[in-house]
């Protein structure tokens, strides 16, 4: 009896685990720690930050995204012009290429968060919902990091790299 209690419940936290990380699954798309920093009062806005491995066999597009603790949600890049970083919107949205992964990271591609309601509160994870062209809209829950701090491991501005 007692083996077979703790069987199930390292079955229970091998099932769960995928969600304590924090990882969603939507059609052939697997987004991977959703992120975003905590900001302080009075800021304007936020960035928010997510790997996206598509393994499917067609190509997609995250087109929008919507939070209710912002006025606006738009989805940015960040290029260097004339040795000047510059922020660019993307209105046509940011593709994600059959077989690749797309990073949403800092000083790249990202979710721009406008007009903040509220601050976001560090540790306190906020609702994001992701739409995409073909495989449809799904809500993440974004962790939120520390001011200033780093990406998480796996994370960087590289994006359209291969998954292999």
């Amino acid at each position: 009896m007692r083996f077979l209690t703790r069987t199930l419940a390292a079955a229970m936290l091998f099932i769960a685990a995928p969600a304590i990380a924090g990882d969603y699954t939507l059609g052939k798309l697997e987004l991977d720690q959703p992120w975003t920093r905590a900001t302080p009062p009075g800021a304007k806005a936020a960035g928010g930050f997510v790997t996206i491995v598509n393994g499917g066999e067609e190509d997609d597009r995250l087109v929008s995204a919507e939070a209710a603790f912002a006025g606006r949600v738009e989805l940015h890049t960040m290029d260097m012009t004339d040795g000047v970083m510059k922020m660019r919107h993307l209105p046509d949205g940011i593709p994600v290429p059959a077989g690749e992964t797309v990073n949403l990271a800092p000083g790249g591609l990202h979710v721009m968060f406008m007009d903040l309601q509220e601050p976001i509160a560090e540790g306190a994870p906020v609702p994001v919902t992701l739409t995409f062209e073909k495989a449809g809209s799904i809500e993440v829950e974004m962790s939120v990091a520390k001011p200033g701090a780093p990406a998480p491991e796996g994370h960087s501005a590289m994006h359209g790299e291969s998954k292999n």
